[in-house]
Protein backbone atom coordinates (compact mmCIF):
# COMPACT_ATOMS: atom_id res chain seq x y z
CA UNK A 1 0.00 0.00 0.00
CA UNK A 2 1.41 3.51 -0.76
CA UNK A 3 1.97 6.43 1.69
CA UNK A 4 -1.14 7.85 -0.09
CA UNK A 5 -3.49 4.97 0.15
CA UNK A 6 -2.56 5.53 4.04
CA UNK A 7 -3.97 8.97 4.39
CA UNK A 8 -7.35 8.46 2.62
CA UNK A 9 -9.86 6.77 0.96
CA UNK A 10 -10.15 8.41 -1.96
CA UNK A 11 -8.33 11.09 -4.72
CA UNK A 12 -10.64 13.07 -6.59
CA UNK A 13 -10.28 15.06 -9.45
CA UNK A 14 -12.79 17.44 -10.81
CA UNK A 15 -13.09 20.40 -12.98
CA UNK A 16 -14.89 22.04 -15.94
CA UNK A 17 -14.50 20.62 -19.36
CA UNK A 18 -11.49 20.93 -21.05
CA UNK A 19 -9.64 21.76 -17.56
CA UNK A 20 -7.18 18.65 -18.42
CA UNK A 21 -8.85 16.55 -15.65
CA UNK A 22 -8.14 13.26 -17.09
CA UNK A 23 -4.19 13.84 -17.88
CA UNK A 24 -3.75 14.54 -14.00
CA UNK A 25 -5.68 11.85 -12.63
CA UNK A 26 -3.39 9.46 -15.00
CA UNK A 27 -0.17 11.06 -13.89
CA UNK A 28 -1.09 10.75 -10.17
CA UNK A 29 -2.20 7.17 -10.76
CA UNK A 30 1.01 6.82 -12.11
CA UNK A 31 2.45 8.53 -8.90
CA UNK A 32 0.74 6.54 -6.57
CA UNK A 33 -0.26 3.45 -7.80
CA UNK A 34 -3.80 4.21 -8.67
CA UNK A 35 -6.94 3.50 -10.85
CA UNK A 36 -8.91 5.60 -12.23
CA UNK A 37 -12.92 5.89 -11.51
CA UNK A 38 -14.31 7.86 -14.15
CA UNK A 39 -17.45 9.97 -12.87
CA UNK A 40 -18.42 10.96 -16.21
CA UNK A 41 -22.49 10.27 -17.06
CA UNK A 42 -21.82 9.18 -21.24
CA UNK A 43 -18.83 7.51 -20.92
CA UNK A 44 -19.64 4.30 -19.39
CA UNK A 45 -21.62 3.70 -23.05
CA UNK A 46 -19.58 1.99 -26.02
CA UNK A 47 -19.06 3.61 -29.39
CA UNK A 48 -19.52 6.88 -27.73
CA UNK A 49 -15.91 7.99 -27.52
CA UNK A 50 -15.28 11.35 -29.41
CA UNK A 51 -18.65 13.27 -28.07
CA UNK A 52 -17.63 11.84 -23.86
CA UNK A 53 -14.27 12.66 -24.37
CA UNK A 54 -12.95 9.73 -22.99
CA UNK A 55 -9.20 10.25 -24.61
CA UNK A 56 -8.25 6.66 -23.07
CA UNK A 57 -5.00 7.01 -25.97
CA UNK A 58 -4.05 9.17 -22.54
CA UNK A 59 -4.23 6.39 -20.01
CA UNK A 60 -1.66 4.27 -21.31
CA UNK A 61 -1.64 1.08 -19.01
CA UNK A 62 -3.54 3.05 -15.94
CA UNK A 63 -6.42 0.53 -15.09
CA UNK A 64 -9.85 2.49 -15.49
CA UNK A 65 -13.16 1.89 -14.44
CA UNK A 66 -17.04 2.66 -15.62
CA UNK A 67 -15.77 3.19 -18.93
CA UNK A 68 -17.50 1.30 -22.50
CA UNK A 69 -19.36 -0.69 -19.61
CA UNK A 70 -22.72 -0.31 -21.27
CA UNK A 71 -24.63 -0.50 -24.95
CA UNK A 72 -25.10 3.51 -26.29
CA UNK A 73 -28.69 3.76 -26.58
CA UNK A 74 -29.49 2.81 -22.84
CA UNK A 75 -29.81 4.76 -19.69
CA UNK A 76 -27.64 4.97 -16.87
CA UNK A 77 -28.71 6.94 -13.39
CA UNK A 78 -27.25 8.35 -10.38
CA UNK A 79 -28.11 5.09 -8.48
CA UNK A 80 -26.45 3.17 -10.89
CA UNK A 81 -23.49 5.23 -11.03
CA UNK A 82 -23.41 5.21 -7.06
CA UNK A 83 -23.63 1.30 -6.64
CA UNK A 84 -20.60 0.61 -9.39
CA UNK A 85 -18.46 3.30 -8.09
CA UNK A 86 -19.04 1.53 -4.34
CA UNK A 87 -18.01 -2.09 -6.70
CA UNK A 88 -14.71 -0.29 -8.38
CA UNK A 89 -13.93 0.91 -4.59
CA UNK A 90 -14.14 -2.58 -3.24
CA UNK A 91 -12.14 -3.97 -6.27
CA UNK A 92 -9.65 -1.29 -6.21
CA UNK A 93 -8.97 -2.05 -2.45
CA UNK A 94 -8.63 -5.67 -2.79
CA UNK A 95 -5.18 -4.84 -4.55
CA UNK A 96 -4.82 -2.03 -2.10
CA UNK A 97 -4.18 0.76 -5.00
CA UNK A 98 -5.07 4.11 -4.58
CA UNK A 99 -8.95 4.93 -5.91
CA UNK A 100 -8.82 7.96 -7.88
CA UNK A 101 -12.16 9.36 -8.87
CA UNK A 102 -11.98 11.66 -12.31
CA UNK A 103 -14.76 13.55 -13.76
CA UNK A 104 -17.00 16.67 -14.46
CA UNK A 105 -20.40 15.03 -13.68
CA UNK A 106 -21.32 17.10 -10.56
CA UNK A 107 -24.02 15.39 -9.45
CA UNK A 108 -22.66 11.74 -9.74
CA UNK A 109 -19.48 13.71 -7.90
CA UNK A 110 -21.66 14.75 -5.16
CA UNK A 111 -23.16 11.50 -4.63
CA UNK A 112 -19.99 9.47 -4.20
CA UNK A 113 -18.42 12.43 -2.11
CA UNK A 114 -21.45 13.23 0.39
CA UNK A 115 -22.79 9.77 0.32
CA UNK A 116 -25.85 9.98 -1.45
CA UNK A 117 -28.74 7.52 0.02
CA UNK A 118 -29.78 6.64 -3.14
CA UNK A 119 -33.07 4.86 -3.95
CA UNK A 120 -33.95 2.52 -7.06
CA UNK A 121 -37.11 3.01 -8.08
CA UNK A 122 -38.48 0.13 -10.50
CA UNK A 123 -40.80 0.49 -13.89
CA UNK A 124 -44.23 1.18 -13.05
CA UNK A 125 -46.31 -0.09 -16.41
CA UNK A 126 -49.53 1.21 -14.97
CA UNK A 127 -48.21 4.45 -13.70
CA UNK A 128 -46.56 5.04 -17.65
CA UNK A 129 -49.64 3.85 -19.22
CA UNK A 130 -51.42 6.85 -16.52
CA UNK A 131 -48.39 9.50 -17.88
CA UNK A 132 -48.75 8.67 -21.64
CA UNK A 133 -52.34 10.38 -21.57
CA UNK A 134 -50.68 13.81 -20.43
CA UNK A 135 -49.28 16.55 -22.48
CA UNK A 136 -45.80 17.23 -21.97
CA UNK A 137 -46.81 20.41 -20.22
CA UNK A 138 -48.83 18.92 -18.05
CA UNK A 139 -46.13 16.41 -16.84
CA UNK A 140 -43.74 19.03 -16.51
CA UNK A 141 -46.00 20.66 -14.29
CA UNK A 142 -46.44 16.86 -12.27
CA UNK A 143 -42.52 16.57 -11.51
CA UNK A 144 -42.47 20.04 -10.03
CA UNK A 145 -45.34 19.51 -7.53
CA UNK A 146 -43.27 16.21 -6.82
CA UNK A 147 -39.84 18.09 -7.02
CA UNK A 148 -40.33 21.66 -5.79
CA UNK A 149 -36.66 22.39 -5.58
CA UNK A 150 -35.98 19.99 -8.75
CA UNK A 151 -32.02 21.10 -10.04
CA UNK A 152 -31.37 19.11 -12.58
CA UNK A 153 -33.82 20.46 -15.07
CA UNK A 154 -32.41 18.42 -18.26
CA UNK A 155 -35.01 15.83 -17.19
CA UNK A 156 -37.67 18.54 -18.29
CA UNK A 157 -35.78 17.86 -22.21
CA UNK A 158 -37.02 14.25 -23.06
CA UNK A 159 -40.58 13.13 -22.50
CA UNK A 160 -39.38 9.77 -21.74
CA UNK A 161 -37.02 11.33 -19.13
CA UNK A 162 -39.68 13.46 -17.65
CA UNK A 163 -41.88 10.55 -16.80
CA UNK A 164 -38.85 7.97 -15.79
CA UNK A 165 -38.11 11.25 -13.03
CA UNK A 166 -41.90 11.38 -11.97
CA UNK A 167 -41.23 7.57 -11.34
CA UNK A 168 -38.67 7.57 -9.42
CA UNK A 169 -40.26 10.54 -7.10
CA UNK A 170 -43.25 9.11 -7.00
CA UNK A 171 -41.49 5.94 -6.19
CA UNK A 172 -39.31 7.37 -3.11
CA UNK A 173 -42.53 8.16 -1.09
CA UNK A 174 -43.26 4.44 -1.35
CA UNK A 175 -41.15 1.81 0.94
CA UNK A 176 -40.77 -1.05 -1.98
CA UNK A 177 -37.89 1.00 -3.24
CA UNK A 178 -34.39 -0.63 -3.04
CA UNK A 179 -31.85 2.25 -1.40
CA UNK A 180 -27.85 2.18 -1.54
CA UNK A 181 -26.55 3.32 1.91
CA UNK A 182 -22.98 4.59 1.53
CA UNK A 183 -20.38 5.92 4.49
CA UNK A 184 -18.93 8.92 3.89
CA UNK A 185 -15.25 8.75 2.19
CA UNK A 186 -12.26 10.65 3.46
CA UNK A 187 -11.57 11.74 -0.07
CA UNK A 188 -8.62 14.82 -1.32
CA UNK A 189 -10.41 16.56 -3.73
CA UNK A 190 -8.50 18.47 -6.56
CA UNK A 191 -10.17 21.12 -8.71
CA UNK A 192 -8.71 22.02 -11.31
CA UNK A 193 -9.40 25.90 -12.35
CA UNK A 194 -8.41 27.81 -15.17
CA UNK A 195 -8.31 31.81 -16.09
CA UNK A 196 -12.04 32.11 -17.72
CA UNK A 197 -10.52 33.44 -21.25
CA UNK A 198 -7.41 30.53 -21.12
CA UNK A 199 -10.33 28.26 -20.26
CA UNK A 200 -12.89 29.81 -23.44
CA UNK A 201 -9.72 28.86 -25.74
CA UNK A 202 -9.06 25.31 -24.79
CA UNK A 203 -13.08 24.47 -24.74
CA UNK A 204 -12.75 25.77 -28.57
CA UNK A 205 -9.30 24.54 -29.21
CA UNK A 206 -10.71 21.06 -28.03
CA UNK A 207 -14.17 21.18 -30.29
CA UNK A 208 -12.29 21.99 -33.24
CA UNK A 209 -10.19 18.93 -33.25
CA UNK A 210 -13.43 16.74 -32.26
CA UNK A 211 -15.42 18.00 -35.24
CA UNK A 212 -12.15 17.15 -37.64
CA UNK A 213 -11.44 14.23 -36.20
CA UNK A 214 -14.38 12.10 -35.97
CA UNK A 215 -16.92 13.42 -33.86
CA UNK A 216 -19.97 13.86 -36.82
CA UNK A 217 -18.70 10.32 -38.12
CA UNK A 218 -19.27 9.17 -34.43
CA UNK A 219 -22.96 10.42 -34.08
CA UNK A 220 -24.03 9.71 -37.37
CA UNK A 221 -22.64 5.99 -36.95
CA UNK A 222 -24.59 5.77 -33.09
CA UNK A 223 -28.09 6.82 -35.36
CA UNK A 224 -27.27 4.22 -37.78
CA UNK A 225 -26.79 1.54 -35.56
CA UNK A 226 -30.07 2.41 -34.34
CA UNK A 227 -30.38 4.99 -31.90
CA UNK A 228 -32.75 7.59 -32.53
CA UNK A 229 -32.17 11.12 -33.22
CA UNK A 230 -34.27 11.92 -29.96
CA UNK A 231 -32.49 9.52 -27.92
CA UNK A 232 -29.22 11.21 -29.18
CA UNK A 233 -30.23 14.28 -27.73
CA UNK A 234 -30.98 13.03 -24.07
CA UNK A 235 -26.88 12.44 -23.99
CA UNK A 236 -25.86 15.48 -24.44
CA UNK A 237 -24.44 19.04 -26.25
CA UNK A 238 -22.34 17.17 -28.91
CA UNK A 239 -24.96 14.61 -29.73
CA UNK A 240 -27.57 16.69 -29.89
CA UNK A 241 -26.28 19.32 -32.17
CA UNK A 242 -24.76 17.03 -34.14
CA UNK A 243 -27.67 15.12 -34.24
CA UNK A 244 -29.46 18.50 -35.56
CA UNK A 245 -26.82 19.39 -38.29
CA UNK A 246 -27.00 15.96 -39.41
CA UNK A 247 -30.59 16.14 -40.02
CA UNK A 248 -30.18 19.28 -41.78
CA UNK A 249 -31.04 21.93 -39.50
CA UNK A 250 -27.93 23.86 -39.14
CA UNK A 251 -24.40 24.59 -41.62
CA UNK A 252 -21.08 23.06 -40.35
CA UNK A 253 -20.56 26.84 -39.42
CA UNK A 254 -23.57 27.17 -37.06
CA UNK A 255 -22.84 23.77 -35.82
CA UNK A 256 -19.85 24.99 -34.29
CA UNK A 257 -20.98 28.34 -33.51
CA UNK A 258 -24.22 27.12 -31.35
CA UNK A 259 -22.07 24.08 -29.92
CA UNK A 260 -19.53 25.85 -29.29
CA UNK A 261 -21.63 28.69 -27.05
CA UNK A 262 -23.36 25.77 -25.63
CA UNK A 263 -20.12 24.13 -24.43
CA UNK A 264 -18.73 27.55 -22.74
CA UNK A 265 -22.46 28.17 -21.18
CA UNK A 266 -22.12 24.02 -19.82
CA UNK A 267 -18.57 24.84 -18.58
CA UNK A 268 -20.26 27.56 -16.39
CA UNK A 269 -22.81 25.15 -15.01
CA UNK A 270 -20.32 23.07 -13.81
CA UNK A 271 -18.61 25.74 -11.33
CA UNK A 272 -22.16 26.63 -10.30
CA UNK A 273 -22.20 22.77 -9.24
CA UNK A 274 -18.92 23.09 -7.73
CA UNK A 275 -19.82 25.93 -5.77
CA UNK A 276 -22.52 24.08 -4.24
CA UNK A 277 -20.52 21.31 -3.43
CA UNK A 278 -18.23 23.25 -1.56
CA UNK A 279 -21.35 25.25 -0.03
CA UNK A 280 -22.67 21.52 1.61
CA UNK A 281 -19.32 20.82 3.20
CA UNK A 282 -17.36 19.29 0.39
CA UNK A 283 -13.83 20.60 0.51
CA UNK A 284 -11.77 21.29 -2.76
CA UNK A 285 -8.36 22.13 -3.12
CA UNK A 286 -8.51 24.31 -5.90
CA UNK A 287 -5.08 24.19 -8.01
CA UNK A 288 -3.88 26.80 -11.02
CA UNK A 289 -4.35 24.94 -14.22
CA UNK A 290 -1.50 26.29 -16.26
CA UNK A 291 0.97 25.48 -13.89
CA UNK A 292 2.47 22.46 -13.05
CA UNK A 293 -0.28 20.83 -11.86
CA UNK A 294 1.16 17.04 -10.90
CA UNK A 295 3.40 19.05 -7.77
CA UNK A 296 0.42 21.04 -6.70
CA UNK A 297 -1.03 18.29 -5.96
CA UNK A 298 1.75 16.61 -4.68
CA UNK A 299 2.44 19.01 -2.33
CA UNK A 300 -1.29 18.91 -1.34
CA UNK A 301 -1.25 15.22 -0.57
CA UNK A 302 1.98 15.48 1.40
CA UNK A 303 0.66 18.40 3.65
CA UNK A 304 -2.33 15.84 4.32
CA UNK A 305 0.10 12.97 4.72
CA UNK A 306 1.93 15.58 7.43
CA UNK A 307 -1.38 16.82 8.99
CA UNK A 308 -2.30 13.08 9.91
CA UNK A 309 0.99 12.13 11.35
CA UNK A 310 0.79 15.05 13.91
CA UNK A 311 -2.56 14.00 14.25
CA UNK A 312 -1.66 10.38 15.14
CA UNK A 313 1.58 11.02 17.05
CA UNK A 314 0.20 14.05 19.07
CA UNK A 315 -3.13 12.52 19.89
CA UNK A 316 -4.89 16.07 18.87
CA UNK A 317 -8.39 15.80 18.01
CA UNK A 318 -7.95 16.89 14.16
Amino acid sequence: MTEAALSFDLLTVLGPTASGKTRLAVALAEKYGGEIISADSRQVFRGMDIGSGKDLHEYGGVPYHLIDILDAGGEFSVFEFQRRFLAAMAEISTRQAVPILCGGSGMYLDAALRGYQMIEVPNDDSLRSELALKSDAELAEELWSLRPTLHNSTDLLDRERTVRAIEIARGELTKSSVSVTQPLLNSVVIGIQWEREALRQRITKRLRERLDNGLIEEVESLHAGGIAWERLDYYGLEYRYVGSYLRGAMNRNDLFQALNSAIHAFAKKQGNWFRRMERHGVVINWIDGSSDQLAQVQEIIKKKIDHNLICLTSHNRC
